[in-house]
Formats: C-alpha cells, structure tokens, sequence
C-alpha cells in the first residue's frame, strides 16, 4: 500500500511539474537614462530570472560604456570597438564613436546648448576620427582630447546580449525595447510577427507600422534631442566631417539581425549623403527614411511597412 501510495504521488508531481503556466509579462527597467521594456512568454518563475539577466547585462553595459567611463581594456569593449569600426569604415566614416568632443562643444552632455563658433568647431575636429585610435593588447589607447560616445551602439549591443541569453533560458517569444533599440523573436501576444511603431518625426504619435520577427530595429531623428535657435533645428546627430548637426533627413529606421548594427548603420545612413551605397554592403538590412521634406523611401531587404496615411 505505501508503495503504491508513494507511487501515486510521484506522478502527481510531476504532472504538476509538467504543467507549469505560462503566459505573456511584461516589466520595464530604467537603463541607459532611458526605459526598458520586457515583454516574454514563459513561466513566472522563468520571467523572474529574465528580469535578472536583462538587468544584470543592462547595468554592466552601462557601466563599460557610460560617457564617463575610462576602462578601455575590457574584452567587451574592444568587442564593440571591431563593429564600430567596420561601420565607420563602411560608411566612409558617417559613424562614429569619437564624436563626443562635439556632442559637449554644442553642450548636449551639459544640456546647455549653443552654436559654436567656426573656429572652435574645426578646432575640435582635430580630436575626430576612429583612425586615430589605437590598441595595445586589445586595449584601446585614445590620443589627448579624444572622448568615446558609444550612444549610438551600446544600447543595441546590451539587446542582443539579452535576447540571446534569453533564448538560451528556453524563452521563445519575446520583446525586448530600450528607447527605440529593439528585438523581438518568435511571435506576439496575437500569434502573429510583432508590429513597430515608427515615430512620426514632427507629429505626436506614428508614422506607420513595421511588420518583422526575429530582427532588431532602432531609429534615428533629428527629433530625439535638438534645440532650435533662430528658427534653426540643431540636433544630436552629427556629422564628422563637418562638425555640424547632419542634414537632409528626419528619421532613419532600420531592422536587421544584430541590433547593434541597426543601431550604428541607422547613425551612419542619418549622416550620409549617399546611404544606398552604405547599404549594399548590408544585404540582410532594410531601411525606412524620412528626409528633410517629410518624404518616405526604402533601401534594402524589405519587410511589410504601412503608414497611417
């Protein structure tokens, strides 16, 4: 009897083991000075652990490369040092992570914002450009006055860290979007591929919707932080080669596999003048442009897109 009793037993166990919940969670972390969202299907005991993790990358990340860090020997470090320097070099320099002289020039890292002088932006020049950095046991070596601004790659490498490890957990649907920098895999809440909004650059609300699964995305505008002195737009996205904000474009999305590259080649299309040539060397990429007049075009691998007009 006791045995058929510890027999009956065990196999309520595990047919409760066998059928743990699982359903869609969503939480929002604060990183990067900007807010995470976590949206996964799984397990609440699953989501608890995912939370940790996508914590846990977030804040070394931020930490590695924050705009006052000085610890250029971590192996993640020189990691992202290869991509950027693959996108700088694919982009005829467009992107570029030694812009953060002119970010402080024209006092976005104070937030006291002004239009310099002619003299003191070609004076800062000088301390502009990814050839000027060197290495040493993989340690990057930056020559006086030079500063990193990793802002336009970290967050899409803290994302794809975290989406991979969460896979790993056995996690396979899910979103994960740190202020625009985003990766979503398997399917949504509706069984369908994930729909992103595309901010309307001068409008409240969306411009349209981007239909992909399995790929990251991120944006850049001229919208995200700007002043306006004389009628003038001045934005954050400059333009290394002249010092000054970038011209000719108002918004650049693009999705692809690695969010990083997304995030680094949507600052480089924003830059450059002739972003199809960028893009062929991006066959797995696709891009959605806003330029200066509000008008739409698409260069590279195409995914279902719909405006709202």
């Amino acid at each position: 009897m006791a045995k058929k009793l510890t027999l009956l037993l065990f196999i309520v166990i595990l047919l409760a083991g066998c059928g743990i919940k699982q359903k869609w969670h969503t939480s929002t972390l604060l990183v990067f000075d900007t807010l995470c969202e976590i949206k996964v299907f799984c397990s609440s005991s699953s989501f608890k652990a995912a939370q940790k993790t996508v914590d846990r990358i977030f804040s070394e990340i931020d930490s590695l490369f924050s705009p006052t860090a000085k610890d250029y020997s971590s192996p993640m470090v020189h990691e992202l040092y290869q991509k950027a320097l693959q996108v700088y070099s694919d982009s005829d320099g467009c992107f570029d992570i030694t812009v953060a002289p002119l970010s402080q020039l024209w006092g976005f890292l104070s937030k006291s914002y002004l239009v310099p002088a002619q003299d003191q932006i070609e004076s800062t020049l000088g301390h502009i450009g990814m050839e000027k950095i060197k290495t040493k046991n993989e340690a990057l070596i930056l020559l006086p006055g030079m500063k990193l601004d990793w802002g336009a790659i970290a967050k899409g490498y803290a994302i794809d860290l975290a989406y991979r490890s969460l896979i790993e957990m056995g996690i396979s649907n899910g979103f994960i979007n740190a202020g625009g920098d985003l990766y979503c895999w398997g399917k949504n809440p509706d069984n369908q591929d994930w729909n992103i909004g595309i901010k309307h650059p001068r409008e409240s609300g969306y411009f349209g919707i981007l239909s992909i699964s399995d790929l990251g995305a991120a944006t850049t505008g001229d919208y995200q932080r700007f002043f306006i002195r004389e009628g003038v737009r001045f934005h954050h996205v400059f333009n290394p080669a002249t010092g000054y904000p970038a011209r000719g474009k108002q918004s650049v999305t693009v999705y692809g596999p690695e969010t990083l590259i997304c995030d680094a080649l949507s600052t480089a299309l924003f830059v450059s003048r002739q972003p199809e040539t960028i893009m062929e060397k991006y066959p797995d990429y696709g891009t959605i442009i806003i330029d200066s007049e509000g008008n739409l075009s698409f260069l590279g691998k195409a995914h279902p897109f719909r405006t709202f007009e």
